[in-house]
């Protein structure tokens, strides 16, 4: 008979789920350089997915001119989420 080890399942997938989140916030943020249209019907979904973060992350840090430190901020955040959810459920 087969076990299934279903905290390492959910630790796994937890982390997954994080790491697609980190990687839809990169593609949200490299957007513009990429030349992707995020405002088209196809790509909405990403800006629905990450602009809550984003803006927190843009409200908590003060302006520093042109750079927008919010993406890197949030990508922090929930890399640091992923590793203590994950260090915790496995």
């Amino acid at each position: 008979m087969i076990e299934i080890d279903l905290q390492g399942v959910v630790a796994r997938a937890v982390g997954n789920l994080l790491s697609l989140y980190m990687l839809l916030i990169l593609v949200r943020w490299l957007a513009p350089w990429m030349q992707l249209d995020l405002h088209t019907k196809r790509l909405r979904w990403i800006c629905v997915a990450t602009d809550p973060l984003l803006d927190a992350m843009r409200r908590l840090l003060p302006p520093m001119g042109p750079m927008d430190f919010g993406p890197l901020a949030a990508l922090f955040a929930v890399w640091v989420v992923r590793t203590l959810s994950v260090s915790i459920l496995a």
